[in-house]
């Protein structure tokens, strides 16, 4: 990771832009002190899950949705 200091950036910034377009990336120093650094964005582009991904792994039984019996009621009501 290559060192610029702020002075270089203000002089010439669509230079490093460019560079950092390219995927360089610069740590901007000033006055020999780290204070920025400059990288490219890393972009993930995240697809969705087409549906019926799981078709036929698992079935729904049919009282999925029948209630709960008392006991289990009673702990998740801290009885």
């Amino acid at each position: 990771m290559q060192k610029v200091t702020v002075d270089e950036i203000q002089r010439d910034p669509l230079k490093y832009l460019n560079q950092v377009e390219a995927g360089e990336s610069f740590v901007i120093v000033q006055a020999d002190k780290p204070i920025a650094e400059l990288k490219p964005i890393t972009t993930t582009n995240k697809q969705q899950r087409p549906f019926g991904l799981c078709a036929g792994e698992f079935t729904v039984p049919d009282d999925f949705d029948a209630p709960l019996p008392e006991e289990i009621l009673n702990a998740f009501e801290g009885g």
